[in-house]
């Protein structure tokens, strides 16, 4: 990556987002504050956070979708509208006995329709 200021710019946008993102998100928003980023660096930059744990990745709808929420949790994805929710996963102390080896993270996706699309709120 270029420069600290480059780095600076992600990270603090990197804080602001409190729920599910991508990099063309994340690459719009610096731009407003930086146009000299560019989208490769953005990529770069997401790519070094997640080696360092800092956030995780996911794909959805073929699309990779990157959160900071580190805790081992499930993804409810709407069918529908394609709306992301975290759902809390408390005990996954079984996967660990189930395993020859170390559980460094859990992914577990579940698919449905979301309530607003059942009842209609969304098209």
């Amino acid at each position: 990556m270029r420069s600290t200021k480059q780095k600076e710019v992600l990270q603090q946008q990197l804080t602001q987002f409190t729920s599910f993102f991508n990099a063309e998100e994340l690459y719009r928003h610096v731009q407003k504050k930086n146009p000299n980023i560019g989208i490769a660096t953005v990529y770069r930059f997401l790519k070094t956070r997640e080696d360092q744990g800092e956030l995780h990745s996911f794909i959805c709808n073929r699309k990779t979708i990157y959160s900071t929420n580190k805790n081992n949790h499930c993804h409810f994805v709407c069918e529908k509208c394609g709306i992301v929710q975290h759902i809390p996963a408390k005990n996954l102390d079984f996967l660990s006995k189930s395993i020859a080896g170390e559980v460094c993270h859990v992914q577990i996706d579940v698919t449905g329709v979301c309530k607003d699309c059942l009842g209609g709120k969304r098209d």
